[in-house]
């Protein structure tokens, strides 16, 4: 049995409906079952994508997210107010629109040192949800895009192992490939035991890297957390040629 679960999209908008829907189920059934749902959000142009599709399909269903907690897996190093922020993109399209009270809100704190955003947001998650043996915080659904080198979060290619190996909650990137080079994100040992992982790979230029972060040989950072999970779903946006 493959680990992953390949979904295939026409188009970004109808990637961003379907993944919106099957997140509101998920959100609708711990409701019903008097229980917490703890997500983490991801940043990028698929996000204002999802985003906008949860608020029009939560309008029409008369979704309640009162027992949902919303965290992020990266941040930059940028003030809430800074439109580089994942923040300032999730607060002005979905907690905005939606009314979530900022009690429900955990946004990591790009405008302090790294190392000191790490240890907060790592608190944080421990007094608000489940966390294992190893106090990593179990997520429910943890949202991730893909960059064209297959990077998820700030998980970069060519990272030091010194860093991505760590078994904490989130760590401090201080290199990164991209701009703004001062970054946090979930790691690699909180992504493999969250309960699931949500990819959502949409924008030209990505199939190629996606065919071989999903191949056996793949070492791109995704191809790390497929194989760390039993199972992780994956929603593409389908270019010309077929994956």
């Amino acid at each position: 049995m493959k680990p992953f679960q390949l979904l295939l999209f026409p188009a970004a908008d109808e990637l961003a409906a379907a993944a919106a829907a099957a997140w509101l189920d998920e959100v609708v059934a711990a409701r019903r079952l008097a229980k917490p749902h703890c997500v983490a959000l991801s940043g990028g142009r698929i996000a204002h994508r999802f985003f906008a599709a949860v608020v029009a399909l939560a309008g029409q269903r008369a979704i309640s997210f009162a027992g949902v907690q919303f965290f992020f897996a990266d941040e930059r190093c940028v003030p809430p107010s800074d439109p580089d922020s994942n923040f300032k993109l999730a607060n002005d399209f979905l907690f905005l629109p939606l009314s979530i009270p900022a009690a429900q809100i955990h946004r990591l704190r790009g405008e302090l040192p790294s190392a000191a955003a790490v240890d907060l947001a790592a608190a944080d998650c421990r007094q608000v949800m489940r966390v294992n043996e190893e106090q990593l915080p179990v997520f429910d659904v943890v949202f991730l895009g893909m960059g064209e080198d297959g990077h998820v979060a700030s998980l970069f290619p060519g990272a030091p192992p010194e860093s991505t190996e760590r078994p904490v909650p989130f760590l401090a990137v201080e290199n990164s490939p991209k701009p703004p080079p001062h970054r946090i994100s979930l790691s690699f040992a909180a992504l493999a035991v969250s309960r699931q992982v949500w990819v959502l790979a949409a924008g030209p230029g990505k199939e190629s890297i996606l065919r071989t972060s999903l191949s056996a040989a793949g070492i791109t950072p995704l191809a790390r957390v497929v194989r760390s999970r039993q199972h992780t779903k994956i929603f593409s946006e389908k270019e010309k040629n077929n994956l």
